[in-house]
């Protein structure tokens, strides 16, 4: 039987990947066993700077396509420079890493990338506006992104044999691309917007050539537009986040829709609030879940398939504070799952 998960979204304080990656792994598989399955999830450093934040990350994973950081971060480039190099370097130590702390490890591993069309938007093009301005450009980052984690999923699973890895691609800006909002290099007008089936047509393009590389699943975070869905749900993505503050009662219907649809849910909670005299509100934090669920009519028992994501919460403050992130969120797992018995 299934039962509620726990994982994060990968950004993580400090800047020693090994420590950061076994308190993770550590943390996740120490859940309380029979009610909650803890999820391990690859790190990002945003402390080490731009090389190993989550653009600097990406581009290091792209295939035959050099990047570069401009005056105005990551852009594409005529050839491999030092900054590339460092990039990739923080990606192997990384690799390394969860060698050690995952070492003898089988079992689920959740790998998160920023998506295809977030990247384009986040990109510029070497002498010229975002890579989102050029549909031929986002066609070829779009394959170079699926051939370059298609090779870091094969690196993965040769440093922990036993891995079965998920891919969650951010697309915060995906549905700022989609609307044609996102504003030009000069900031005097918004580029042009990205038809919802082209968006989808990329990202079913990366997920098919992820699942041949052995991904068992492909799951699209949205961040916080549920207007992100038409395109995630044409995908053929097997599952969607979305971070749950920012849905209201029309955005859960639609949220309802596409769990009724077969896809699996993976929602974005936020920290647990605190007082001093009650302590962390557990019940506050599972009920942005459970009442919306409950209202529009979502079976309790599908509960039961709900990915819990931590979100970017865990790479503020200190390691202990990302600590607790990941422990409160287990804590009110637990309140999911005994909901979804219920």
């Amino acid at each position: 039987m299934s039962r509620p998960s726990v994982t994060g979204t990968g950004p993580w304080p400090g800047t020693d990947v090994l420590e950061a990656q076994s308190v993770v792994v550590g943390d996740l598989l120490d859940t309380p066993s029979g009610e909650v399955d803890g999820l391990p999830f690859t790190v990002t450093l945003p402390a080490r700077g731009p090389w190993s934040d989550q653009v600097g990350r990406a581009s290091a994973l792209l295939a035959d396509l050099p990047t570069e950081l401009g005056a105005h971060g990551w852009k594409l480039a005529a050839h491999p420079g030092g900054d590339l190099g460092r990039a990739q370097a923080f990606v192997r130590e990384d690799v390394d890493a969860l060698a050690v702390a995952a070492h003898g490890y089988v079992g689920p591993l959740v790998v998160p990338v920023l998506g295809p069309l977030t990247l384009a938007a986040s990109l510029y093009l070497a002498r010229g506006d975002r890579v989102i301005s050029d549909a031929g450009a986002v066609r070829e980052l779009a394959a170079s992104l699926t051939d370059g984690l298609a090779a870091h999923l094969g690196a993965l699973s040769r440093a922990v044999p036993g891995i079965v890895p998920s891919v969650l691609l951010h697309e915060p800006l995906l549905a700022q691309v989609m609307a044609g909002v996102l504003p030009s290099f000069s900031g005097y007008s918004a580029l042009r917007s990205v038809p919802g089936p082209v968006a989808a047509g990329h990202l079913t393009s990366v997920a098919t050539g992820l699942r041949a590389a052995g991904a068992a699943s492909v799951v699209v975070h949205g961040g916080a537009a549920w207007s992100s869905l038409g395109a995630i749900r044409a995908s053929g993505a097997d599952g969607f986040a979305l971070a749950v503050t920012a849905l209201d009662d029309r955005s859960w219907e639609r949220v309802a829709e596409v769990v009724e649809g077969g896809l699996a849910f993976w929602p974005e909670l936020p920290p647990q609030a605190s007082s001093q005299c009650a302590g962390p509100d557990v019940a506050g934090q599972a009920d942005l879940l459970l009442r919306p669920w409950r209202s529009v009519g979502l079976p309790a028992a599908a509960l039961r398939d709900v990915v819990l994501l931590a979100g970017d919460a865990t790479g503020v403050g200190s390691p202990d504070d990302a600590r607790a992130v990941l422990a409160g969120l287990v804590r009110a797992a637990r309140l999911v799952a005994e909901r979804a018995e219920s």
